[in-house]
């Protein structure tokens, strides 16, 4: 099963390395391509902030305090980090 699984998710990773090799992509797809790691991590992570707590603006404080840290160019370690203090600030206060 193991082996199995393992050449399961091979497949899907190598066939693009074999059918574009020697070719270059189009301006306009390599661009697509450079932002879905972004989109897919937005498309996870949205939801999630909004129903971390019966409290919605519990999720939207934390997701704002951790793109405003992100924004100043802070590593990901202090970004969480920050996200926790301004939580744990915003539930001894309310």
């Amino acid at each position: 099963m193991i082996i199995g699984m393992g050449i399961v998710t091979f497949i899907p990773r190598m066939l693009p390395f074999i059918m574009f090799r020697g070719k270059e992509l189009p301006p306009f797809l390599q661009g697509v391509l450079k932002n879905v790691p972004y989109a897919t991590l937005g498309a996870l992570i949205f939801p999630a902030v909004l129903y971390i707590q019966e409290d919605i603006w519990y999720g939207v404080i934390g997701a704002l305090a951790a793109f405003v840290v992100a924004f100043l160019g802070a590593n990901v370690i202090v970004v969480v980090m920050g996200s926790i203090a301004v939580l744990s600030a915003y539930s001894l206060f309310f």
